[in-house]
């Protein structure tokens, strides 16, 4: 089943349903819409860009009500889709083209002269770059000017295909180094929705999702344009992350589940902007990204009655593995294996540990990428013959089969035959309230030969 099948309604949800809304213009997209405006740009694609199967195309912006027109579009038309993160340099976003030799550009026009610059570099002509807007803009055209009035069925699979072919490319640093293409097949992505639509299972059409995580992120992309489209809730999109837009967006919006990250909930729980809206429709939060405190879990509960759930995972693992049930949440545990998940954790001379025992997590499931584009050095130190996926990160699992987590492993300090822990330690320091955010860095003293922090 490939990717775009998102939108082929296993749930039977009616296409008049309202699937993305704009927090800024209140602008709506239905799944109706959504459907047929991805036929017609894949159409578009194909007929007026030369656009063929397997060509890559490049999305540069921040959030945006038609990304997922766009993503949908270009998986139908056969294509691939690499989404770009709108902080990178010019010089970044040309390595990234190249590597994954994109052929078409959908940048929004906050970002053209960035765009500009990285297609020249990487060779791409300007007649294929369009642009997030009604109108063109110095000669370059919206990306509206490629839908045509005829549709296109998506482009299908076989079995084999789906678990080879590539649907996007996230670009990640990975467990160590520089950024890597990251191939996330249909098999992938589709495994991950699915894994954690049976994890727990809870169909709610009313539930009414915030989309501040970006889309050109995994946890975005799987989340709130994949997952929201299956569940048939509705996603609140905003263009970037602000605290008062935040805040207001929930009120106005009675927004019950936010997907977000810890220092969304250091803001959440210290900033005194909070204060000034009803966020009393908050449901749920998910935390995922980064480890979260036991101490910010708890104040975040106490002051808007609603559980907090953390989730782990990579670019790799697309991204979900490992997942707090909302009715178990365990205190400081990142969760549990999702289905069809494996994990074992091995110590440092490569020996599988028992219970409670820290060591690296290697995990194994349907969701694991295909590998690092044109880098199979990088794949095969991550990924072993067996299929396990060497994360980089250090943890432990308990009898229950709750997994915590440490710290990244190269990321721990060495000191006098010991380890520290830099999250351990951040987590104290955000103990005190006068202190917004921290960071822990080690210091190497030249008479030890030795770190401190």
């Amino acid at each position: 089943m490939p990717a775009n099948t998102m939108c082929t309604n296993p749930y039977g949800i009616d296409d008049d349903k309202v699937i993305f809304i704009d927090a800024i213009t209140d602008k709506k997209l239905t799944l109706g819409q959504l459907k047929t405006n991805s036929k017609k740009l894949a159409f578009g694609l194909i007929k007026k860009v030369d656009f063929k199967r397997g060509d890559v195309l490049a999305i540069l912006s921040h959030n945006h009500i038609d990304y997922p027109v766009v993503i949908f579009g270009t998986i139908a038309a056969g294509g691939i889709v690499t989404t770009v993160n709108p902080d990178n340099t010019s010089e970044e976003f040309a390595s990234q083209l190249i590597d994954c030799g994109a052929s078409v550009i959908i940048s929004h026009p906050s970002y053209l002269s960035k765009t500009i610059e990285a297609a020249k570099a990487a060779n791409i002509h300007e007649s294929k770059i369009f642009l997030f807007d009604e109108n063109e803009i110095n000669d370059f055209l919206p990306f509206l000017s490629l839908f045509s009035n005829q549709e296109i069925n998506p482009i299908e699979y076989t079995p084999e295909e789906v678990k080879s072919v590539t649907a996007y490319l996230c670009y990640s640093s990975g467990t160590m180094g520089k950024n890597k293409g990251v191939e996330t097949t249909h098999y992938n992505m589709v495994s991950n929705i699915t894994q954690i639509d049976n994890f727990e299972n809870q169909i709610n059409r009313e539930n009414i999702y915030i989309g501040t995580l970006p889309f050109f992120h995994i946890y975005g992309l799987t989340l709130l344009v994949h997952l929201v489209i299956i569940k048939g809730a509705s996603c609140v999109i905003l263009r970037k992350f602000e605290l008062e837009k935040f805040c207001r967006t929930i009120q106005d919006y009675k927004v019950n589940i936010a997907p977000i990250v810890p220092p969304i909930v250091l803001l959440l729980v210290n900033n005194p902007i909070a204060r000034k809206y009803d966020l009393s429709s908050l449901k749920l939060a998910i935390s995922a990204a980064a480890p979260l405190s036991k101490d910010l879990c708890k104040k975040f509960v106490e002051i808007y009655k609603a559980p907090i759930k953390q989730a782990y995972g990579l670019t790799e693992t697309t991204p979900f593995a490992i997942v707090t049930k909302t009715d178990n949440i365990v205190d400081g545990s990142i969760g549990i294996l999702i289905p069809n998940m494996e994990c074992k954790v091995i110590s440092g001379d490569n020996k599988e540990l028992g219970y409670n025992e820290p060591g690296e997590f290697y995990l194994r499931g349907p969701n694991i990428m295909k590998g690092y584009l044109n880098n199979k050095k990088a794949t095969d130190e991550c990924i072993d013959s067996d299929g396990w996926f060497r994360t980089g990160d250090m943890g432990y699992v308990d009898h229950q089969g709750n997994f915590f987590f440490i710290d990244r492993l190269n990321e721990l300090i060495n000191y006098e035959g010991g380890q520290i822990v830099p999250a351990k330690l951040k987590s104290v320091l955000l103990t005190h309230l006068p202190i917004e955010d921290s960071a822990v860095i080690a210091i190497l003293l030249m008479n030890k030969q030795q770190y401190i922090c």
